[in-house]
């Protein structure tokens, strides 16, 4: 039997929400974020922003696509990496395309601004400072913590031909002071060198053609604990038992004193001769810790089972933990690269520092951490007395917005208690009465209940952090 066309008909707006419902389904690793907190992430942008400049950092923007060869020449796998197709590509034309011409979204600031270094080398001026805030794209699976589309925010700091080893413990330093500014609980910085561990495993007879690998298996020491590192280590690498103790000995060494570190790691050689690359790797760790412990004491620590398992680190290494939510694993990381930007004739070093910020938000806005005092950036919501009237509430509203006092008008000429509660929903804290007849306009503040005669030329409201959305730590102050 043929269906009912009214069924039909009644049908057809069920199966058309149904399918709107599917579309706007969350994107797993895509994140979206409530009004509320996309004031938070604004507010954690700003005040990054703001330390950055404060130390001499300028702000750039790259692309966001670079060539598949370049995403992945430094250590990274292509399946991380979103390639870019056309969706109407021709069938032969897309199977004829040169798999070295492909591009991809970047999934990290660090190569792309050392494309940027070397595209722009004849104009910037070194030591270049530079800070970026931009979302890149990464191809993992998604987790708690762990997206495919997410804002980073790095500062890297980079020399022509050299670049002093101050500033190895100055770009540290810098992003503790910025995340010390966000409402969140206190970050420690934690250290290392890769001199120092290349140089350990050296003196205990690790060859040079190993010595990458086993960086990158003992930077996994948090994930998979220590017996499975040394099992992958003397099944994976060939690391001999002897060895691989000696290097979950070096793993477990860690100091907030720049004097016990070099004890430490010279007794966890247990006999064995440093070597020159070890030495002079205690010699630059030392001096970052001596330097941080005089400029901001608790920073930093030594923590030498840090490695980064990106092949362009040279140096020192970073990463850093949120006390409460060690969990979360690192909050912000890098390190110091040699040779990462080079056209052959120049080599442009640096050091750099970055967060994974939709990854550090994610745990602010699901923990709690954070509190936000309204999530419309509206101060002032204007009445209406009547739609004969309206010209009038737009006046106003220009005033105040020409004064830099973020201002609405109420979308219909209801009651008054209805447009009051209109903003009161919204967080507007203050409702504005224009006068009729020749009546001077009021302004209430309807958290307390105040009302006054006010003149939207002149109208200031009595606590300057009415103006804007303030973002609290929760149960602590506003910032």
């Amino acid at each position: 039997m043929g269906a009912d066309p009214a069924r039909r008909e009644r049908m057809a707006p069920m199966a058309h929400s149904a399918r709107a419902q599917q579309a706007l389904s969350p994107l797993s690793g895509f994140p979206e974020w409530l009004p509320a907190g996309r004031v938070v992430e604004q507010h954690f942008i700003d005040v990054l922003r703001h330390v950055f400049e404060l130390h001499g950092f300028s702000g750039i923007q790259t692309r966001a696509v670079e060539p598949l060869s370049e995403l992945t020449r430094k250590g990274e796998t292509s399946k991380e990496v979103y390639l870019l197709s056309r969706l109407q590509a021709d069938p032969a034309e897309a199977a004829g395309t040169d798999p070295a011409g492909r591009l991809g979204l970047h999934f990290d600031l660090t190569v792309p601004f050392a494309r940027y270094v070397l595209d722009n080398a004849g104009v910037l001026h070194f030591p270049f400072k530079r800070y970026q805030i931009q979302k890149v794209w990464r191809g993992e699976r998604p987790q708690e913590g762990r997206f495919r589309e997410f804002y980073q925010v790095d500062i890297d700091v980079v020399g022509d031909g050299s670049l002093p080893p101050h500033y190895d413990a100055e770009i540290p330093l810098i992003m503790h002071q910025a995340l010390s500014a966000l409402p969140i609980p206190p970050v420690t910085i934690h250290v290392s060198n890769r001199k120092v561990a290349q140089g350990f495993y050296k003196s205990v007879g690790i060859g040079d053609e190993a010595l990458i690998e086993v960086l990158r298996v003992v930077d996994k020491i948090d994930k998979i604990g220590p017996g499975n590192v040394a099992a992958e280590l003397v099944g994976a690498v060939g690391a001999t038992a002897g060895q691989a103790d000696a290097a979950l000995r070096l793993a477990a060494v860690t100091a907030a004193e720049p004097d016990a570190v070099r004890g430490a790691v010279l007794s966890a050689l247990d006999g064995a001769e440093p070597s020159g690359l070890l030495l002079a790797g205690l010699d630059e760790l030392e001096e970052l810790l001596r330097t941080a412990a005089r400029r901001r004491p608790g920073a930093v620590v030594a923590d030498l089972k840090i490695a980064r398992g990106l092949d362009y680190y040279t140096g020192t290494v970073y990463e850093s933990f949120m006390a409460g939510h060690e969990d979360l694993g690192s909050v912000c990381s890098g390190g110091r690269y040699d040779s990462l930007a080079s056209n052959g004739k120049r080599t442009f070093p640096g050091v750099g520092i970055s967060i994974g910020l939709s990854r550090l938000l994610s745990r602010v806005l699901g923990s709690g951490l954070v509190e936000v005092s309204r999530a419309a950036p509206t101060a002032v919501l204007v009445a209406v007395v009547d739609e004969e009237h309206r010209a009038d509430s737009d006046a106003v509203a220009d005033a105040l917005r020409a004064r830099g006092i973020a201002a609405d008008v109420a979308p219909t000429a209801a009651k008054f208690g209805k447009q009051i509660r209109f903003a009161d929903k919204r967080g507007i804290p203050f409702v504005w009465f224009p006068g009729t007849g020749g009546a001077v306009d009021s302004v209430k503040d309807i958290r307390s209940g105040e009302q006054v005669d006010a003149d939207a030329a002149a109208w200031m409201p009595d606590d300057d952090a009415d103006l804007a959305p303030r973002v609290l730590a929760a149960g602590g102050s506003g910032v």
